[in-house]
């Protein structure tokens, strides 16, 4: 909606063409490492072809997801030592790409997520836990306390719908146009 809105380029995580993604539902200890890297490899050739070549036309460019991102999963997910190969490997990868301008995380509960989840109906996902889950949410907040240059912006959505409430997403719109300082910066929405 916002690349839409602003003329912005868009780049969505490819996720569905993970082969491993299944299977590390299934047993994640044995195929961890298989679904991370597979993971880190794609994103990163995404961004690569997205974020090295600008486009004279569009100003903006929207993503999903941020490379960090590969990292912090794989942080919860590997084993030390698998982690410890995999952090070197995505300091190499991450080191050709600019920093964001602004990273909006968009919280919710848990319980929400669960929710998002079942109504997405990818059988795959059906078992993953809320504890997980929540590991995942600590991981990105954990790095935030970390991200002291680049704004950050949280903002609980809580199980505000900002595709069907049209309210919703102008406020969200207001949110990210003001300016923030380097760091976390909070909103709510509910």
């Amino acid at each position: 909606m916002l690349a839409q809105q602003f003329d912005g380029r868009l780049i969505l995580e490819q996720f569905s063409d993970n082969p491993f993604l299944p299977y590390f539902y299934e047993n994640p200890e044995r195929y961890a490492f298989s679904v991370e890297l597979f993971f880190m490899t794609e994103r990163h050739k995404q961004l690569q072809e997205n974020l090295v070549s600008q486009d004279l036309f569009q100003h903006y460019t929207f993503s999903d997801y941020f490379f960090i991102k590969t990292l912090l999963f794989a942080k919860n997910n590997l084993s030390d030592e698998e982690h410890r190969l995999f952090k070197r490997l995505f300091n190499v990868l991450n080191s050709t790409f600019p920093k964001p301008d602004i990273l909006i995380y968009l919280h919710r509960p848990v319980e929400i997520l669960q929710q998002n989840i079942k109504k997405r109906g990818r059988e795959y996902e059906e078992t993953i836990s809320n504890e997980y889950l929540q590991q995942i949410q600590n991981a990105y907040f954990e790095y935030f306390r970390t991200e002291t240059h680049t704004p950050i912006l949280i903002i609980n959505l809580g199980d505000a719908d900002f595709v069907k409430d049209k309210n919703c997403y102008e406020l969200l719109v207001d949110a990210i146009a003001r300016p923030y300082k380097g760091g976390m910066n909070h909103l709510s929405l509910v």
